[in-house]
């Protein structure tokens, strides 16, 4: 005769189930007891291996309900084998595989500095290819009425210009107002720096921090996280490199950026 084992749990002791989520590479994850965020790097049978911002790596047992995931408990399992296409570009537009660039668009966008093309191109870069668009930075917007007057735009070479901290009253919007047009546009975003506009989660911090008015931002923003505050510049491509998808960008950005393309690339 088969025995008969109860679960005489009661139903308010009892855990509620967790998703299952594929350890796919890249994917950022916070290991419950340890506190330890990174991304991953690597699966094998029964563990994954993380990698912090920093470089550092950690490899945990693939156990149930370890790991959060946008502050979430979540179990990790190994990921599918076999490579897949995807069907979507960072941006979220439709992947067109095996797609050519188009020969550049006379219209570009500027945006202020390295740090944002940089990001622009690894959210948009796809798209920015397909659709001819050129990416170029300023270095500031200080001598931006300069450069529009030397790139002459006009209804078939339109300029989009992509402004930080571009808030009523700033020296910013008094600079884009002597430049927007017919033919230029300037947007903007309300970020001190390109920094902000990635998502806090996305790097496992619970928010950027403040910086006294005054200090240089990044400084700032490094020395209270913990950061190396000597290398701004490597601290960027550790973020950069948490960013894989515009789902690690926040809102205020995605908006103006795809207004800039829509707007140079307008018949």
């Amino acid at each position: 005769m088969r025995s008969y084992n109860p679960d005489l749990t009661p139903p308010w002791k009892k855990s509620a189930p967790v998703p299952e989520v594929p350890a796919d590479h890249d994917l950022v994850v916070e290991e419950v007891t340890t506190g330890f965020c990174g991304a991953v790097i690597r699966c094998e049978a029964g563990t994954v291996t993380l990698e912090d911002r920093f470089g550092k790596h950690r490899v945990f047992p693939l156990e149930p309900r370890g790991f959060l995931l946008e502050g979430k408990v979540v179990t990790l399992v190994r990921p599918v084998s076999g490579p897949s296409r995807p069907t979507r570009t960072a941006s979220g537009s439709v992947a067109v595989p095996g797609a050519r660039a188009r020969v550049a668009r006379a219209g570009r966008i500027y945006v202020e500095g390295r740090h944002d093309a940089e990001l622009v191109e690894r959210v948009w870069g796809d798209d920015l290819r397909i659709e001819g668009v050129v990416v170029e930075y300023l270095d500031g917007v200080d001598d931006l009425p300069a450069i529009v007057a030397d790139f002459a735009p006009g209804p078939d070479a339109r300029l989009g210009v992509l402004v930080d901290h571009l808030v009523p009253g700033s020296k910013e919007s008094r600079i884009a107002a002597q430049v927007t047009g017919p033919d230029v546009l300037v947007v903007g975003h309300p970020y001190i720096d390109v920094w902000e506009a990635v998502k806090p989660s996305s790097l496992g911090i619970p928010a950027w921090p403040s910086v006294p008015r005054g200090q240089d931002w990044k400084t700032g923003v490094c020395r209270a996280l913990g950061w190396p505050s000597d290398n701004t510049g490597a601290v960027w491509q550790a973020i950069l490199k948490r960013v894989t998808s515009y789902k690690d960008l926040e809102p205020a950005l995605l908006g103006r950026v795809e207004e800039l393309i829509d707007f140079v690339t307008a018949p």
